[in-house]
Order: C-alpha cells, then structure tokens, then sequence
C-alpha cells in the first residue's frame, strides 16, 4: 500500500466519523522551534461554535499498511504529524514554524497554513 493510498484512506475515515459525529470543522494549531514541535490544541466546531472531539474510534492504517484503532483526537494528530513531515519536514528545527490544520467536513478538505521563522541577516563589505 502506498503512502498516496494510506493518506487518501485515512482521510476518508477521520471524515467519516466527523461526519458522523455532527461536527463541521476540526482546527488544530501547532507551534516548534528549537527541534521541538507539538500541536498546541486541537478544537471541534459545529458552524461556528466551538465543541470538545467527541470520543469516537477511527480505524487508521500505518505506513505498513496495518490497521488499528484509535480515538478520533489520536487519529487526527497522526495524520497531522505526517503530513506537517511530508509537506515541510524538519518543520520544528532551528526557528521552527507555526501554524494551523482546519478540517472542512462538507468539503472534505484539510488547509494548511504554515509559517515558517527564519532570522534575515544583511551582509555588506567595503574596502576603501
């Protein structure tokens, strides 16, 4: 099973139960710096009004192609960590970088919104 494949699966999955669940929006926020990285909250929504993940299990397939299952909250952090190191790898080092996941269910699509730090530095030289 291909990882294309294993994320497509998981992500029709964790949809499926969100779904199922009532809830429209699932926002998961993560901050690192310093080669340290952590989602920072994680926040159900229906329409615009914030809930707790209700405690429902999600069978989610590993990178070798095993199934488990886990708690929607465990689920959702599997898929972010995978694709935060898919997409920007290392994304915790040295400045790190901070941002947000937001789960559109009707949609069925998950946006990142990455910032990256970084320090800017100028250099000039003069010889007179």
């Amino acid at each position: 099973m291909n990882g294309q494949h294993i994320h497509s699966r998981n992500k029709s999955n964790v949809f499926a139960a969100l779904l199922e669940q009532g809830l429209t929006h699932v926002v998961v926020t993560f901050d690192g710096y310093g080669d340290s990285g952590q989602l920072t909250e994680m926040e159900g929504r229906i329409a615009d009004e914030p809930v707790e993940l209700p405690d429902a299990t999600v069978v989610i397939v590993n990178a070798n192609g095993r199934e488990s299952s886990k708690s929607l909250e465990s689920a959702i952090e599997t898929m972010i960590y995978d694709l935060l190191g898919e997409s920007h790898g290392g994304w915790q080092d040295g400045e790190g970088a901070y941002g947000e996941f937001v789960f559109d269910v009707a949609k069925r699509t998950i946006l990142l919104d990455f910032n990256e730090r970084f320090i800017e530095s100028a250099q000039s030289s003069h010889e007179f």
